[in-house]
């Protein structure tokens, strides 16, 4: 990145400078195609998971020269709050898949639907960001497909912590954030099938096709391809080793307050992701308290963050009010100590007592 930022040419100019940052930008576009499984001709950068979504959610396709409107957007109930809203849909049918207890989408209700709408799209996150469940992507798109719809999947949280194959999964396009497993803010991506046709979101610049017009980012292109680089490099320890910390952290705040609940517990997980039930608190004083502790930790999508009201990701699990009052998110990175889990127990150990002698004493 410090060598892109050393440049000051545009990536889009003709001149030695500006064909440098050419040089760089598609080097790093092929490179994230290669590792992901994709066409480098079909990455787009864009400025965030968010805008990459909104790019993938396009109702009216234009195909050899002829409009084919889709009529409508099925979205599961766990989605992000990006694609939930429907994005260029939300004049349309926008409509929610549900999930079982565990929030895994509930696959008959998927069959129901695609077999009975016109044309319709399907997207369905691979990995919540808030539980860390995982989807059952394959069989997704297996569903899908043939019944002839496209799926789009938000991989926010999955790129980084598992091993994805962009071609292998099938879906039509699939949102990416590098900001999830190491790399800068403010750059998306978005990998498309050869033959699912985008219409783009801004206008004015034949930047990346068309598709994303507009001066590209080069330095955070290139702090893209480098954190991508190096969870592939590290990808098999990092995970193990995410998830033995996981299941320290979990096990113990189980032993010492046994009514805590995780949430997600009995589906394939992240394994870098926490929900937790501390029933009978309450989830912002609880948080609050964590934080003065010196423990950062959520109750939900950071999108979301100031927000009083419930997770919609934990409604939509239809678990008991009580449980999703009490609900707290906690993640680990690659960088996560076993000292600092220990550390993090003791801190929610010492918060939960603390909870309850002021609640006997009140």
């Amino acid at each position: 990145m410090e060598a892109a930022l050393a440049l000051t040419g545009n990536a889009s100019s003709v001149h030695a400078e500006g064909r440098a940052m050419r040089r760089l930008i598609e080097e790093a576009r092929e490179q994230v195609a290669r590792l992901m499984g994709a066409d480098a001709k079909n990455v787009i950068f864009t400025s965030g998971a968010t805008e990459a979504s909104m790019l993938a959610l396009t109702p009216e396709l234009e195909v050899a020269g002829r409009k084919e409107p889709r009529d409508r957007l099925f979205v599961s109930a766990i989605e992000h709050a990006s694609v939930r809203s429907g994005g260029r849909f939300a004049a349309r049918p926008v409509e929610e898949l549900p999930v079982n207890a565990d929030g895994v989408l509930d696959l008959p209700a998927l069959e129901e639907v695609i077999r009975k709408a016109t044309r319709p799209m399907v997207s369905v996150m691979l990995a919540n960001n808030e539980t860390g469940v995982i989807q059952p992507i394959e069989e997704i798109v297996r569903r899908c497909t043939a019944a002839g719809v496209i799926v789009h999947t938000d991989a926010s949280q999955a790129v980084g912590k598992l091993p994805i194959d962009f071609r292998a999964l099938g879906v039509g396009a699939m949102t990416i954030s590098p900001h999830k497993f190491g790399g800068p803010r403010g750059i998306g991506g978005l990998l498309v099938r050869g033959d699912v046709p985008i219409q783009p979101l801004l206008r004015g610049g034949a930047q990346q096709l068309g598709l994303r017009p507009g001066t590209e980012s080069v330095e955070l292109a290139v702090g893209f391809l480098a954190a991508l680089k190096a969870w592939r490099a590290h990808r098999a320890t990092w995970a193990a080793q995410m998830q033995g910390l996981r299941g320290r952290f979990e096990a113990s705040i189980r032993t010492a307050f046994p009514p805590a609940l995780i949430n997600g517990v009995d589906a394939p997980r992240l394994p870098n992701t926490s929900n937790m039930a501390f029933v009978g608190y309450d989830r912002q004083a609880l948080l609050m308290s964590l934080d003065l502790a010196g423990l950062c930790c959520s109750t939900g999508s950071a999108c979301a963050s100031g927000s009083s009201e419930p997770s919609p990701t934990l409604l939509a699990m239809q678990l008991p009010r009580e449980v999703v009052d009490a609900s707290l998110r906690f993640s680990l990175g690659p960088e996560t100590t076993a000292e600092e889990i220990d550390q993090a127990i003791q801190i929610v150990q010492r918060t939960v007592r603390a909870s309850t002698r002021a609640a006997a004493n009140s």
